[in-house]
């Protein structure tokens, strides 16, 4: 079982806030997944990281991928882009602070959802280096799973990918679960600051607050340490 520390429960709230805070509109639920790589593998990747939200409303069900919010809401899209990448730091924290525990046999893959108030995380110990499918068809298949997106859904590629792993694909894993009551209070999203009170350099090294006296609403994503931290990764 996963030792949950107070670091680790601080992560889970920090990772809870900014979901919060990219997400511009109101919504029920929301599923998100990471995968993580020691090193990069054949593909040229150390990781995924994509989620979606169901928006709040009767007749508004489609899910909504992070990756078509700047066009839906004319958002710049390299700064949001640069809130993910900030997101799938603080994922790759969470694996850290629990291999300091659990050693090297620590989980690959995470998948957490909100919905409720309720927040659940299914931790994965699937060695993805060697699946039996490639990162295509794993998202295929977890959009299937998390969100119901099925064959008469799909394409005619994405239909092959899930009868295959219906017909007996699957690949049985460990995996672990953890579920907790949410408290968010506070948490602006992204629409909710005007970008004349609030300026993020080209560069990337700082953003500060323009109109003395305006509440900074978006401070957790986008603080010097975290711009700082993620400049030396590049």
């Amino acid at each position: 079982m996963l030792n949950h520390t107070r670091k680790i429960k601080e992560i889970y709230e920090n990772i809870q806030k900014t979901l919060y805070y990219m997400i511009p509109e109101k919504w029920d639920s929301l599923y998100l997944y990471s995968s993580i790589f020691d090193e990069e593998n054949q593909e040229g990747k150390t990781g995924e990281l994509f989620f979606y939200y169901i928006p709040r409303g009767i007749f508004r069900k489609k899910p909504v991928n992070v990756y078509e919010i700047p066009a839906k809401f004319n958002l710049d899209e390299n700064q949001y882009l640069r809130l993910v990448r900030l997101l799938y730091e603080k994922i790759k924290e969470l694996r850290k602070e629990f291999k300091k525990t659990e050693g090297e046999e620590i989980w690959t893959n995470l998948t957490m959802s909100i919905h409720d108030l309720k927040f659940k995380v299914v931790y994965d110990y699937t060695d993805l280096k060697h699946s039996t499918f490639n990162s295509y068809e794993r998202h295929v298949i977890w959009r299937y799973e998390n969100l119901g997106i099925g064959e008469e859904q799909v394409s005619k590629q994405d239909r092959d990918i899930l009868k295959r792993y219906s017909l007996g694909a699957k690949v049985l894993s460990r995996k672990e679960y953890y579920d907790a009551g949410i408290y968010i209070k506070d948490v602006d999203n992204i629409v909710a600051y005007s970008t004349e009170n609030y300026v993020a350099e080209q560069d990337g090294e700082t953003v500060e607050e323009k109109e003395k006296g305006t509440k900074h609403r978006n401070q957790l994503l986008l603080s010097k340490e975290e711009i700082e931290k993620m400049k030396s990764k590049n």
